[in-house]
């Protein structure tokens, strides 16, 4: 079992910056892929980005050139950098690992503001 816990949401003004971390503890050897989801309300879960090696990173189209992600494999953890944050990513924000099957963290809210 991998447990996630995420950190780092909150309420933020249009075009603000948030940083959200994830920390994988359990059993995290085989961890192969972990990324980042969101779920606005009313709609699907849908990816943000997901990171499998150090540099083979992949991004929902609506979030390229202002979301960073980023894997430390010594700690474990997973970062989201977004800057230029607009109302429409206002979400909850789930953390992912697949280590032969999927797992979620519990979220955490980001609400931009206009």
């Amino acid at each position: 079992q991998v447990q996630l816990a995420e950190s780092g949401g909150g309420l933020v003004q249009s075009g603000g910056s948030l940083r959200l971390s994830c920390v994988a503890s359990g059993i995290r050897f085989g961890i192969t892929r972990m990324g980042w989801y969101r779920q606005a309300p009313g709609k699907e879960r849908e990816l943000v980005a997901t990171v499998s090696r150090p540099t083979d990173t992949n991004y929902a189209d609506s979030v390229k050139g202002r979301f960073t992600i980023s894997r430390d494999y010594a700690k474990d953890t997973v970062s989201l950098q977004m800057n230029s944050l607009e109302p429409e990513d206002t979400a909850v924000y789930y953390c992912h690992a697949r280590r032969n099957a999927d797992f979620w963290g519990q979220g955490t809210q980001v609400t931009v503001s206009s």
